[in-house]
């Protein structure tokens, strides 16, 4: 259309529209490098120089400066037009300068799955004290201080090791930080007016993101939460004595690359332990997290939503963990009766109607999607529980794709409930706007036999009973959720990714004063971030690497002899590129016996090749010392080197365990590790061969080290074998 436009405009006015676009300004990140000064002051005004080169005013330059970086790195954000980043850019001490990208937000049992019993804690939690004295930073939108989850009643001081701040703004006190929620910080300096409506310019949460996701990690333990009834229980987060450091650098327009940078910078400086960072979608992943990790910052990242299409995982970085989302042991059945009917039919959902309830209602058949929209006949559907059963969209397209759509379409149709047939029930929460009309979702099988029984009376009528919640080994878990990003990276192949999963779908967790569920990677994210909080109360030496490596080579791929699936069409058997190592298992990572330890250095000839633009950086992080392997093309013999640091008993010998991929011959040297007092770290090399030469898809397999103990020590394993550079069979 655009280009139509620009066709029918006089020369004149063209010219005008291009002299318009060029002094456009939007926010551009330029990269510098390392620190440039100790002193953050003159790091700064180094920054207001180099941009006055650029803009001829120190004046503008200030003005122009919206984020400056100076304690993880040297750089800025500022506003600038394309000529003038381009000139920026041509800078000797400019490294790379990009225009700043928004990035998208992916949003009380779940201790209990995951071996975390508060009330008799024993393992990790228990050895870790909680998490005491372990700060996680959340960067994300923010935070609601008033909830109980946030109460610092029986916490000890603030940790010494704190440099933070309080930052005040609307409606939110520097009074309101206390000794669980230490530090607040919040950036809007890049926003328009337009951006901050139905917003708080402070850390206070207007959009209840930011709060869900640090009551899952750190908040403390509350009585009597539930959903309208469902859920009940106590709600707690994963390392409920840890602090809380709030960065809001996402608002209800998204999350700006500038910001979390300047968010990210600031929590290197105020001294955070971990950082759990629920962000997903386009991403600048060389520069978002690294120089935490240089600091010993261990950063966990959301690995994104759109699954469960293949090649959507997001941040891939090999420093930070990437976190998939996983099912509990917790369900919602819903029992409904067809009129004159022997038998009941069950779905799942949140209605929360009179336990009473002895409303029937008519049934109305609807395919409810018009080629790509949801539409529902409001004339048929008023007054009734509308079916909603049409196999080919709803086979298609993942269920977060049309649930809200469905319930505000039928809502505005005047129905008085659906019942939704679709292939899973890993995402719940977009029922919580039904309120007490009934909305259920249900099978294939049980539309089915509505729609029959249908036909057989159109005046065929329906009573909806009130969800129960049901937890327990009857509930075939974990799954991994259908919504959950899935590998390979397009962007980093060379990079197994997710790392691992944890629970994601239908937790509940605070929001604002009250508590509701989420489901997404964002909800599984903080999972991860209190683990490795525990673990850093636990082992305050362990590096960020060893503390990834932990979880990785523990988790695990089955649940009471039964092998993990991953929710989608068809399900199936999960592989590392549905959940990388596993499902997490915090109890078993407090002793992992061998860990994959990475000095940071390691990472710089990767980050340096890729910051210089170029399209492959294969040869640069082959043999980084990760807890997984991937080999994208593999054609001729391909080694890896690996090294593993004995971190358990001193005296061990381990001994390889190889499920190699089917087609590909895997040798590894030595087979055997042999530790002792003053020998704790050991080398080998993993050969791959293909035994079979076929332009492939990707096989898995694993490597583990075995003590013929308690140590199982696995890594997964990701090749596709190739032949030619200009064809492949997989899609």
């Amino acid at each position: 259309m655009a280009i139509l436009l620009l066709a029918t405009l006089l020369p004149m006015e063209t010219s005008s529209v291009v002299a318009q676009q060029s002094t456009s300004k939007k926010l551009y990140v330029a990269y510098l490098g390392e620190k440039q000064h100790e002193d953050p002051e003159k790091t700064t005004a180094s920054h207001h120089d180099m941009l006055t080169s650029i803009l001829g005013s120190k004046e503008e330059a200030i003005d122009s400066i919206i984020y400056s970086y100076k304690h993880g790195f040297s750089g800025f954000a500022a506003m600038l037009t394309e000529s003038q980043a381009q000139q920026l850019a041509e800078l000797p001490e400019v490294r790379s300068i990009k225009p700043s990208i928004v990035h998208q937000l992916h949003t009380t049992h779940s201790q209990d799955f995951l071996g975390l019993d508060y009330i008799k804690p024993t393992g990790l939690l228990h050895d870790a004290k909680y998490g005491d004295g372990v700060i996680i930073g959340v960067i994300d939108t923010g935070i609601w201080p008033e909830s109980a989850s946030f109460s610092d009643d029986g916490l000890g001081p603030v940790p010494s090791k704190w440099k933070g701040t309080c930052q005040a703004g609307q409606e939110f006190g520097s009074n309101l930080c206390n000794r669980k929620i230490i530090g607040a910080r919040w950036y809007d300096g890049h926003l328009t007016p337009k951006d901050l409506e139905g917003e708080y310019r402070s850390a206070r949460d207007a959009h209840g993101h930011g709060t869900h996701v640090a009551s899952t990690a750190a908040g403390v333990l509350v009585p009597n939460v539930s959903f309208h009834g469902l859920a009940a229980g106590y709600a707690r987060g994963v390392a409920p004595r840890a602090r809380l450091a709030v960065y809001k650098a996402c608002w209800i327009s998204g999350c700006n690359d500038g910001a979390i940078l300047q968010a990210i910078d600031h929590a290197i400086h105020d001294g955070v332990d971990v950082l759990s960072i629920s962000i997903a979608g386009p991403s600048e992943e060389v520069l978002n997290g690294l120089h935490a990790v240089n600091h010993g910052i261990t950063v966990v990242f959301a690995a994104g939503n759109e699954g469960p299409t293949p090649r959507t995982v997001t941040n891939a970085s090999p420093w930070s963990i990437s976190v998939a989302s996983a099912t509990l042991d917790r369900a919602f059945p819903t029992v409904f009766t067809l009129a004159n009917s022997t038998s009941n039919l069950v779905g799942q959902s949140l209605f929360y109607g009179p336990k009473d309830n002895d409303n029937w209602y008519g049934i109305y058949n609807s395919s409810c999607f018009d080629n790509t929209s949801v539409t529902i006949n409001g004339t048929l559907a008023s007054g009734k529980i509308v079916l909603c059963y049409n196999p080919k969209p709803m086979m298609t397209k993942s269920p977060p794709f049309y649930l809200l759509d469905v319930v505000k379409t039928a809502k505005e149709a005047g129905a008085k409930g659906i019942i939704l047939a679709t292939y899973a029930f890993d995402m719940l929460d977009g029922f919580q706007i039904c309120g007490t009309m009934p909305c259920v979702l249900v099978d294939f099988d049980v539309a089915t036999h509505i729609l029959y029984a249908l036909k057989r009376n159109t005046e065929l009528v329906v009573k909806v009973n009130p969800a129960l919640t049901w937890i327990g080994n009857g509930v075939l878990a974990p799954k991994i959720s259908t919504f959950s990003s899935r590998g390979p990276s397009p962007l980093f192949p060379q990079f197994l990714k997710p790392d691992v999963a944890a629970p994601g779908s239908n937790i509940l967790a605070a929001v604002k004063d009250s508590y509701m569920f989420m489901s997404g990677t964002s909800m599984a994210c903080p999972h991860v971030s209190g683990v490795a909080a525990l673990l850093k109360a636990l082992h305050p030496d362990w590096s960020p690497a060893i503390i990834k490596s932990a979880i990785v080579t523990t988790a695990s791929n089955d649940q009471f002899g039964f092998p993990i699936l991953a929710d989608g069409l068809p399900q199936k058997t999960a592989d590392p590129f549905d959940y990388g190592g596993g499902f997490i298992d915090p109890n078993r990572a407090v002793d992992p016996g061998l860990a994959y330890d990475v000095d940071p250095k390691d990472y710089t000839p990767f980050h340096d090749c890729f910051l210089a633009g170029n399209s492959s950086c294969e040869s640069e992080s082959r043999n980084l010392n990760l807890p997984s392997i991937a080999i994208p093309n593999l054609k001729e013999p391909t080694t890896v080197l690996r090294t593993v640091t004995n971190i358990g008993q001193a005296d061990a010998v381990y001994k390889a365990v190889v499920q190699s991929p089917l087609g590909v011959q895997i040798s590894v040297e030595p087979s055997v590790l042999k530790f002792s007092e003053g020998k704790n770290k050991q080398s080998f090399k993993v050969t791959f061969t293909t035994t079979h030469k076929v332009q492939g898809s990707y096989l898995f397999g694993s490597l583990a080290w075995h003590d013929g103990g308690a140590h199982y020590v696995k890594i997964p394993l990701a090749v596709r074998p190739v032949l030619s550079n200009i064809y492949y069979s997989d899609v």
